[in-house]
């Protein structure tokens, strides 16, 4: 059995590029909105925590930081920095996804629901990632559940989360579509 690549047509060729460099200027913009970026992410946290939470919750865009329990004896805010924002996570889906358009370009509506998907996913996990922190701190206190939950509990989210995002992602790309039965074909 031999296996043969179909030749891309002219024009689909330069559509297929024409993609590629759309991805790769979607990388830079990420890199450069990563701040913006990260207001974003602190919004979605501190949205999410005003209703699962009745501590009080004030949200500091311009310093990139959500305050919680307020109403308290220990408040606390987290500030976002770059490595603690997902925007870094979703650049190699970006760049994995450039790649596969550059060399399978017949597959491009595939791989963008993948990148899609995929890049939801890290952003749902950073997400739990930083409610892990504001439980473990509630739970713990501010010193033990701080560690807990950034240092230890945060990392192997981020970690599993990253690799089930890319799991997914090289799934949904590079899986076959179910195909109708052929005649004489055993249907079972």
């Amino acid at each position: 059995m031999a296996l043969a690549s179909t030749p891309v047509p002219g024009p689909a060729r330069a559509t297929a590029r024409l993609a590629v460099v759309g991805v790769l200027a979607a990388v830079v913009v990420l890199v450069l909105i990563e701040r913006v970026y990260r207001v974003f992410e602190v919004q979605l946290t501190g949205g999410i925590l005003r209703v699962i939470t009745t501590s009080g919750v004030y949200v500091a865009g311009d310093r990139e930081t959500v305050y919680f329990g307020l109403s308290g004896a220990t408040p606390l805010g987290l500030q976002m920095t770059p490595e603690c924002s997902s925007v870094f996570l979703l650049i190699p889906l970006f760049l994995v996804t450039a790649a596969m358009l550059w060399f399978r370009p017949s597959n491009a509506h595939r791989l963008f629901l993948s990148l899609l998907a995929a890049s939801l996913v890290v952003i749902v996990v950073n997400q739990f990632r930083l409610l892990a922190i504001v439980g473990l701190v509630h739970w713990l206190g501010v010193d033990n559940g701080y560690y807990w939950g950034h240092t230890l509990l945060g990392s192997m989210v981020s970690v599993f989360g990253g690799a089930v995002a890319l799991v997914l992602f090289v799934w949904l790309a590079t899986r076959k579509p179910k195909s109708a039965p052929e005649v004489g074909d055993v249907v079972r």
